[in-house]
């Protein structure tokens, strides 16, 4: 039986070249090694076609160790590179125009900045939630004040698709986030800015899963 989206999302890797000073591919790959399940380009400051040549080398990292590869923001990007799918916000092409533009099968997911906006992605045609952040983060300058576990839980409790939680996640507070409702955690500094993105990935993986373990008995 192929697994479902929310196993495939249980450990998602937002990778950002500016987030380490090692080579992105080769960090990517060992924490894919190490426990990552699902991996997003986020670049906002390469070129067109360095973007686009950095996605096909990370899309082939991941498909050779079976993760997702998702693009952030640029539906042109991921569709380019042949992703797996793509993530947006409230400021790129809207879902339903994005949903229209793209195969069955290809991901759509989706940050929502209010609980409203929640239901009305998962209306629109998202395939999965981006939520957060939960805990105080330095990774994205942009991402407005924590919501902590309690304003997850609210956030993801309307709908009927997966929701990931992102934001100041470690090692330590992942199972906070998965108890609190989610199908998997988001990170970027936590691997990236570690000294060994295997071993980072392989402990918030056993995070994870003993709290996905926990919820089902």
């Amino acid at each position: 039986m192929p697994p479902v989206l929310a196993d495939r999302l249980a450990l998602y890797l937002v990778a950002d070249p500016e987030q380490t000073e090692r080579d992105l591919v080769e960090d990517v790959a060992a924490a894919i090694d190490g426990g990552v399940t699902c991996v997003q380009l986020r670049t906002k400051r390469l070129v067109d076609g360095e973007a686009w040549a950095l996605a096909v080398r990370l899309r082939d990292v991941c498909r050779q160790r079976d993760a997702l590869f998702l693009v952030n923001d640029r539906l042109d990007l991921a569709l380019a590179s042949q992703a797996d799918g793509a993530h947006l916000g409230v400021t790129d092409l809207p879902l339903r125009v994005a949903r229209s533009l793209v195969s069955p099968g290809f991901l759509l997911g989706y940050s929502p900045e209010t609980d409203g906006e929640a239901r009305a992605a998962m209306e629109a045609g998202a395939d999965y939630l981006g939520v957060g952040p939960v805990y105080a983060t330095a990774s994205k300058p942009d991402a407005g004040a924590a919501i902590g576990t309690d304003g997850l839980t609210r956030r993801i409790a309307p709908v009927e698709i997966p929701a990931v939680g992102i934001g100041g996640i470690t090692a330590d507070n992942a199972g906070a986030v998965i108890r609190a409702g989610a199908a998997g955690v988001a990170v970027i500094g936590a691997i990236l800015r570690s000294r060994d993105p295997g071993i980072a990935a392989a402990c918030l993986a056993a995070s994870v899963h003993a709290a996905k373990g926990a919820r089902h008995v």
